[in-house]
């Protein structure tokens, strides 16, 4: 049996494992700073992108702190701050949680549903541009394995 970083279990060296890492992290982030460039070129230019982060993470019917925080990987005093702020800028605001009296929603007001129109035009676009450049089959090919790898990598897959 090998060491660890010698590739003999999985057939790589740590190379291919770091740039097959930064392979998927480079179109995120393309894609995330091109959105947050396109919604603050909109007209929604006071807010930060550690503020959009959060903000990205709200379920449509709202979403406790604590959700958001474990979603951004931010704590929890550190979320509470971000959607202070960004209820204060108006795309956000509390309310009580339906099936829970005592906790709260964040729930997405107009400004930030418009925000949102802008993110999902531009993502849309942007997986089009990627369509168009990797061809059709390629394409689905790509998400699906994404996909796929998603079923052991994403904690918050349903």
């Amino acid at each position: 049996m090998g060491h660890v970083g010698d590739g003999v279990e999985s057939g790589m060296d740590d190379t291919q494992r770091v740039d097959l890492g930064v392979a998927l992290f480079i179109p995120y982030r393309y894609m995330e700073d091109r959105i947050f460039r396109a919604v603050q070129q909109a007209g929604f230019d006071d807010w930060t992108l550690a503020q959009a982060r959060v903000f990205q993470r709200i379920a449509p019917d709202g979403s406790r702190l604590t959700d958001l925080a474990d979603q951004a990987q931010v704590t929890k005093q550190s979320a509470g701050v971000l959607v202070d702020q960004l209820e204060r800028l108006g795309y956000v605001r509390r309310v009580a949680d339906p099936t829970d009296g005592r906790a709260r929603l964040i729930v997405i007001e107009e400004r930030g549903r418009r925000a949102a129109q802008t993110a999902i035009a531009t993502s849309v676009e942007i997986l089009a541009e990627w369509k168009a450049y990797l061809g059709t089959r390629n394409f689905t090919l790509l998400h699906q394995l994404l996909d796929q790898l998603g079923e052991i990598t994403d904690p918050y897959a349903q």
